[in-house]
């Protein structure tokens, strides 16, 4: 078990953060995770697939991987597909989330956190859809992260866990997973880890990088957490300041969201590992060239 895998245990850090005081619910997303039961404005269910992902009070970070609007340009004259992937933080809707979920007739959930996780908040799966846990990271996650010090020591710890989606072997064998079965897929399907921004965000990564692209538009659509779960944002920070001060919420405050840097670091060492994306899926990942072709017709059909 790597000395990474095992620091993101983020019951560990209610206690370390909190010394008991605060709920888990509140600081128990620490990593990969914040608060995102908080009021957001509910789009009305649109059975037209091109329509925009509706936004969820209760999951603030739904959306579609293609984007909004037409979809992302995708290899020039064309664009991503929407309504056939979707990406999200923990999908524990309440009910009138459940039933706009119900509305876009998933075929598949793709739950890729760990067991520990799940116990914790378990997914409530929209009415048809197949549940499947694909657990990401190695290990059990049972360490503390209270020995992060700084706010450049937590960034310095999701660069970390980027690189690590490349080079660690558990790790590539189940975004390999992961993505035959999407390839697989015969009607829409949405993936999620806590938070929807590190191992979603890589994922998101892949599928876009695989539909053509560019990447300061994958970039973006990386970046575009940090607005959408604004709000989870902002109130776990202000539990942290509450109950440790503003020194231990700046300290933390890296872990709740997204910088650029955490998306460049797996990106940079893809280019030093395997030199390409394309080789990255072929040789690190193992796909075969149908599954990634088979990908690619879905999102840009």
């Amino acid at each position: 078990m790597s000395q990474l895998s095992i620091s993101w245990r983020r019951t560990a850090v209610v206690v370390a953060l909190s010394g008991g005081l605060l709920a888990g619910p509140l600081l128990g997303n620490l990593v990969d995770g914040t608060l995102s039961a908080l009021p957001v404005a509910v789009a009305k269910p649109n059975k037209d697939q091109a329509a925009d992902a509706p936004r969820l009070a209760s999951v603030d970070n739904f959306r579609d991987v293609a984007g909004t609007g037409a979809g992302y340009d995708a290899q020039g004259s064309h664009h991503v597909n929407k309504g056939v992937f979707y990406r999200s933080n923990a999908l524990t809707p309440n009910d009138t989330d459940l039933a706009v979920l119900d509305n876009l007739h998933l075929s598949t959930v793709f739950d890729l956190r760990t067991g520990g996780e799940i116990a914790a908040k378990p997914d409530r799966v929209p009415a048809g859809a197949a549940y499947v846990n694909i657990s990401i990271l190695s290990g059990d996650l049972s360490s503390s992260m209270g020995n992060l010090t700084s706010p450049e020591a937590a960034r310095e710890a999701m660069r970390a866990l980027n690189r690590q989606f490349v080079t660690g072997e558990h790790e590539r064998a189940g975004f390999a997973n992961l993505l035959t079965q999407l390839a697989d897929q015969q009607g829409p399907a949405v993936f999620h880890c806590t938070a929807g921004k590190d191992r979603t965000g890589w994922t998101s990564y892949l599928l876009l990088s695989i539909a053509g692209v560019d990447r300061n538009t994958i970039m973006s659509d990386y970046l575009a957490t940090n607005d959408y779960s604004a709000k989870s944002i902002a109130a776990t920070l202000a539990q942290i300041t509450a109950a440790k001060g503003a020194g231990a919420a700046a300290v933390y405050q890296p872990l709740l969201g997204v910088d650029a840097s955490y998306l460049q670091a797996g990106i940079d060492q893809i280019t030093a590992t395997y030199g390409s994306v394309d080789k990255y899926l072929k040789d690190g990942l193992g796909l075969k060239g149908q599954t990634i072709e088979e990908l690619k017709h879905k999102l840009i059909q």
